[in-house]
């Protein structure tokens, strides 16, 4: 491994991290947030709930999960990346139950089992870049 491949594959985990920890966090500060406020009764009512502390977190930390998404898709491949960054819904799932006390059944656990089984084949497997060949203009 190069110098560059062992630069590039760190990079790839430290914001595939990021994108993980962003998107898990923000839905969890929305659905916080959301739950606290019932009584959204139109348009309007949504827009002044995403000025609650909660919505507002999750929609910040919502924005920055796109971002870094949008920066990892940018050196990583979309094969890679989505399979990798998939853990992000068993953690949501922990959260929930944890946190939010949601009831979670065998059946919504035996899925979250293969989503992990599936995210340990595709991360085990190739390196997180296609060598893409360089185009000459005509």
């Amino acid at each position: 491994m190069t110098e560059e491949s062992a630069r590039l594959r760190v990079k790839t985990w430290v914001c595939a991290t990021i994108v993980v920890l962003t998107n898990v966090f923000g839905d969890y500060f929305l659905k916080r947030g959301m739950s606290a406020a019932r009584s959204i009764a139109g348009p309007l009512d949504y827009i002044a709930t995403l000025f609650q502390p909660w919505v507002a977190c999750g929609v910040v930390l919502l924005l920055a999960w796109q971002l870094s998404r949008m920066a990892l898709l940018s050196w990583a491949d979309l094969s890679y990346v989505l399979p990798v960054t998939s853990i992000g819904y068993v953690l949501v799932a922990l959260l929930g139950r944890v946190l939010l006390n949601e009831r979670i059944t065998s059946v919504r656990w035996a899925g979250i089992v293969l989503i992990m089984a599936g995210v340990a084949l595709v991360s085990g497997g190739t390196p997180p870049q296609t060598t893409y060949r360089e185009v000459v203009a005509p």
